[in-house]
């Protein structure tokens, strides 16, 4: 059920935040790129490489998502290059040139910084993929600490990741603010107890914006500013 509080992002009470949790694709960088290669490029690699139909390719590729999704595993690149037999880490390579942060994320990320809030990345991603990204961006440098949830062995879908997290980073679930793109993860921190949520609708440039029905939304990083100092 739509709890009638939903809606457009309300004004943020900075003072009660002094944790900012980031998701990193289609939070802080554009999810173009991830789209591109595991829906759009992946099937056509596949196919070419094994020799087999692309419909075939397709559907092998769309049922063994569906089994891991939710898992660490649908965020692995070990396990993805040995069940699928392709050089998954040189194949993401040929398509760097679509690694792009969004626009409204350096200012915000920037006056977050002047504002002595933590900047604290958490991504599923895995930490070659991380590298990759810090590799074709300047995130690395707008974070205070990084992590892929791979370090702890959980992904955000799961509440021993950030019961973990918490014991590493210490920090208070009352007063951090997490924001993703995806609700069933913005649930999973719910639960967990964090106190202030918001989803992103348009991680892909490319593709509408999404609709969020449990959690507050926004389009635009400049809906969220000014950052007031703690």
């Amino acid at each position: 059920m739509q709890n009638e509080d939903i809606g457009p992002v309300a004004p943020i009470q900075w003072s009660a935040i002094d944790t900012l949790l980031l998701d990193m694709d289609g939070t802080l960088l554009d999810l173009h790129y991830d789209n591109q290669f595991w829906v759009d490029r992946l099937p056509e690699l596949y196919a070419a490489h094994h020799g087999t139909p692309m419909h075939d390719a397709q559907a092998l590729l769309t049922d063994h998502f569906s089994k891991v999704a939710g898992t660490l595993n649908w965020y692995c690149l070990d396990y993805w290059q040995q069940a699928l037999g392709l050089p998954i880490r040189e194949l993401k390579r040929q398509y760097v040139d679509l690694i792009k942060m969004r626009d409204d994320v350096p200012p915000f990320l920037a006056e977050a910084r002047a504002a002595n809030k933590r900047i604290v990345l958490v991504t599923n991603a895995h930490p070659d993929a991380l590298a990759l990204k810090n590799q074709h961006t300047t995130l690395e440098s707008m974070c205070d600490v990084q992590y892929s949830t791979h370090e702890f062995g959980a992904c955000k879908e799961d509440q021993l990741l950030w019961q973990r997290l918490q014991a590493k980073e210490g920090f208070d679930p009352k007063r951090s603010l997490f924001i993703d793109d995806g609700e069933h993860i913005l649930d999973s921190a719910q639960r967990f107890g964090v106190a202030h949520l918001l989803g992103v609708e348009n991680p892909d440039s490319k593709l509408p914006p999404k609709t969020f029905s449990r959690h507050r939304s926004f389009d635009n990083y400049a809906q969220l500013q000014p950052i007031i100092q703690a």
